[in-house]
């Protein structure tokens, strides 16, 4: 789920100086969740919308968590014994599958991984990316666009 987290945070990419919105319009969202397990409804991408837009304050320090409380209406988890032992299940109302499995992906990764999902230090980029690196020193969502791009700044602004 951890790449359902990175692709929804990063589905408003600016390309060319103009922001894309993968959920904007209903037949390129209804793709987008299908593609992550969703089923396309209206009332899913709405919610996908509003988690993205909650979850890039969060990841950015301008939010707070609670701003999470909507979102998790509903939702309860289950146990259930099974022969390997004991097992949890999320319940969700159905729109909200997707997006409640987004938050918990988020919730984990905050808890097992503090600090490494955070914003692409290009000032221009407006993706993310989740750092998976043993030294925890990745700056940028991908080192050959954003990365290469501000070396080659640093580099111009040297030699002028």
């Amino acid at each position: 789920m951890d790449d359902a987290l990175l692709d929804l945070l990063n589905s408003r990419p600016v390309i060319n100086g103009e922001e894309r919105d993968a959920l904007g319009n209903p037949a390129a969202g209804r793709r987008w969740a299908r593609e992550h397990g969703g089923e396309g409804s209206l009332a899913e991408l709405a919610l996908l919308r509003e988690t993205r837009d909650i979850l890039r304050d969060l990841v950015c320090g301008e939010g707070s968590p609670t701003a999470l409380t909507p979102l998790l209406d509903g939702v309860h988890q289950v146990p259930e014994v099974t022969s390997d032992g004991l097992r949890w299940t999320v319940e969700t109302p159905p729109d909200a599958r997707l997006a409640v499995g987004i938050v918990l992906a988020w919730a984990t990764v905050e808890k097992e991984m503090p600090g490494r999902l955070r914003p692409c230090a290009n000032d221009g980029c407006r993706l993310f990316l989740l750092d998976r690196s043993r030294a925890n020193r990745a700056r940028w969502c991908s080192m050959a666009v954003c990365g290469n791009r501000e070396k080659a700044r640093r580099h111009y602004e040297r030699t002028r």
